[in-house]
């Protein structure tokens, strides 16, 4: 997407609950870009399937210019704005009008989960692509011909994802740059005060690693151990042995810098995979509960609860509510843009 005398123009397709932090991060760089030049490098939409009024995870409602039945004919890239956390209850129908957007040679990307819908629509495959890392392992269990990275961001050829939030910023001015140039991306960040532009190689999450210093690479060590080994968890012998240390001193260290110990912490690593295991996958209790290293369902149930609050089949049934019966709360609409 080289720059023309023509702006770009991109239309944002809003899913129920679609994340509005991943939404607006991305309109508002595109905005910035039009504000600081002077000129109209960017034309946005915004696009729904089934509804014209779509509530955001934050309850904010938007009213969308178009459907995806008059949606506009010369748009460069429609960008899937996903829900937050992902839905995988989307209709063929929209798959359809996706794949068509992709034959007429359209440019697709995906903010947040929007990836999850362009994967299930075969849209990723052979393509290197990333979504919010709740949502990773679940995106490369059920679409091995997707390229799945931990990135920030991922542009390839005619497809770009982000993992959403401020990630959606950074891929736009990485767009921005590619079109326009880096002075320009630069400027822009600069008015959003952000200290520096983050590259598709920055990772999601910010390692351990980062948050306690270098001067631990011990305690590093023991921690990857413990993310490398959740369906068969290691003993605290067995951690300290690998990382060569004493129990006593691997017990010292996970205390001074994580203010805990580790068989706690291991065990808190377990519970929070169960728990993405159970929001994402279809996998059956028992068998979330072996994938994490628990022998027994109840083990894995009264311990998940004790952690939660809730048991695994609570957590699960709340899900379902939510997704069945979205928010009915009145609030004002608003529209972003007219037509």
């Amino acid at each position: 997407m080289q720059a023309s005398k023509k702006p770009q123009k991109y239309g944002f397709l809003l899913l129920p609950h679609y994340s509005m932090l991943g939404f607006s991060s991305a309109i508002e760089t595109l905005h910035m870009a039009n504000w600081v030049t002077g000129k109209e490098l960017y034309r946005f939409c915004t696009i729904g399937h089934r509804e014209s009024e779509i509530s955001s995870n934050t309850g904010v409602t938007t009213h969308t210019d178009y459907s995806t039945m008059d949606a506009p004919k010369d748009l460069d890239a429609i960008f899937v704005c996903g829900a937050s956390p992902v839905t995988q209850n989307e209709s063929q129908t929209l798959e359809n009008w996706l794949k068509k957007q992709a034959q007429k040679q359209i440019h697709l990307g995906g903010l947040c989960t929007g990836s999850y819908l362009l994967a299930k629509a075969g849209l990723l495959n052979g393509y290197r692509a990333t979504i919010h890392w709740w949502n990773i392992a679940n995106l490369r269990d059920e679409f091995p011909d997707t390229i799945v990275s931990s990135h920030l961001f991922e542009v390839d050829r005619d497809r770009f994802t982000c993992s959403g939030g401020t990630a959606a910023m950074d891929m736009m001015l990485f767009l921005i740059g590619k079109q326009h140039g880096m002075t320009l991306a630069s400027t822009i960040s600069e008015q959003f005060v952000c200290e520096r532009i983050r590259t598709h190689d920055d990772p999601q999450r910010i390692p351990l690693q980062a948050r306690i210093g270098t001067g631990q690479p011990k305690l590093v060590e023991a921690v990857q151990l413990m993310e490398a080994n959740i369906r068969e968890p290691l003993s605290s012998d067995d951690i300290a042995y690998h990382v060569g240390v004493s129990r006593r001193h691997l017990e010292r260290l996970f205390k001074q810098n994580l203010s805990s110990v580790p068989s706690r912490y291991y065990l808190e690593l377990r519970l929070q995979h169960a728990k993405q295991m159970l929001l994402q996958t279809d996998k059956s209790i028992t068998e979330v509960g072996l994938e994490c290293g628990f022998t027994t369902a109840p083990h894995f149930s009264t311990t998940y609860k004790g952690f939660f609050g809730l048991s695994p089949r609570a957590e699960r049934k709340n899900l379902q509510i939510k997704v069945a019966q979205p928010d009915q709360t009145d609030r004002k609409k608003r529209q972003l843009w007219k037509k």
